[in-house]
């Protein structure tokens, strides 16, 4: 057998034989080079003890198991629901910032001319500009980097107001509160990896040749896609998390996905009105 040879732990420090220290768990120190450095990127990006990668399979694989075994007390296995949101909240921002669309900071032209409360903000725009004694191109550039950077902070509302909903939908089975947090968490979180799959398949459009989300088809295709998965997941996570069961089951699920879109809208909305009282 090989011997190692005796090596002094950087940490603590203490004088071992063994591959790691018995005392603090120090690796030992392997040799300086280029190779080890990739070494140790790949078994970063590989490892969290393999709880990232755990926990995404069973996001997306297995609709609301990683909801019920967060409640039943299997957590080492995975990482936690307000982690795995965080993580797939900078890997939509990440994609998004690459394919150069934005889907929740839209601009001050996109509020004023075309969205649904087109007519609201530009009453409050119009109000805004006067207060401040300036003019709409002189203060759309502020908007628009503005409201890039309250979208990704502020997206956390998002599940936060969803929260109460499946609480109130699934108020038989006497769940505790925080069950239906966790269950937004995870939600939220699957959600945002359906919208860089939208968004990645709308930049592979462009990279084609063709218009990507600004053709109205696009779009249009894309939206009924993300519904459809939607429902489809609340429909089988559902089950997994409180039972539900027969077509009331399909009901409540079809009702959460149309909350999930109007809380889209209204996020749209929220952004733009914060950015307007901020800026």
């Amino acid at each position: 057998m090989e011997t190692l040879g005796t090596w002094r732990c950087p940490t603590c420090p203490a004088e071992h034989d063994t591959p790691f220290c018995p005392t603090c768990g120090e690796e030992r120190p392997g040799r300086l080079t280029l190779k080890e450095l990739g070494k140790e990127a790949v078994e970063a990006a590989l490892s969290l003890d393999g709880k990232l990668m755990r926990s995404l399979h069973a996001l997306i694989v297995r609709p609301g198991t990683l909801t019920a075994a967060y409640v039943a007390g299997q957590r080492r296995a995975y990482v936690g629901p307000l982690t795995l949101f965080l993580a797939a909240n900078a890997l939509f921002f990440a994609v998004q910032s690459m394919s150069r669309t934005n889907i929740f900071a839209t601009s001050l032209d996109g509020h004023l001319h075309h969205q649904d409360w087109s007519a609201v903000a530009s009453a409050m725009t119009a109000r805004h500009l006067a207060a401040k004694a300036t003019t709409l191109a002189a203060y759309a550039p502020l908007f628009d980097q503005a409201a890039v950077l309250n979208a990704k902070a502020l997206i956390i509302l998002m599940p936060l107001v969803f929260w109460p909903l499946p609480a109130l939908l699934f108020a038989g089975k006497k769940q505790p509160l925080i069950v239906h947090g966790v269950f937004a968490l995870h939600l939220y979180a699957f959600l945002l990896l359906l919208f860089c799959l939208a968004l990645a398949l709308s930049t592979a459009s462009v990279f084609l040749g063709g218009p990507g989300l600004d053709a109205p088809l696009v779009d249009a295709v894309l939206s009924v896609f993300n519904l459809v998965v939607c429902v489809s997941y609340l429909y089988l996570a559902t089950g997994a998390v409180y039972g539900a069961r027969g077509w009331t089951r399909a009901v409540k699920a079809a009702a959460l996905t149309a909350v999930v879109s109007v809380l889209v809208l209204g996020y749209r909305f929220a952004v733009f009105a914060i950015t307007l009282g901020t800026t």
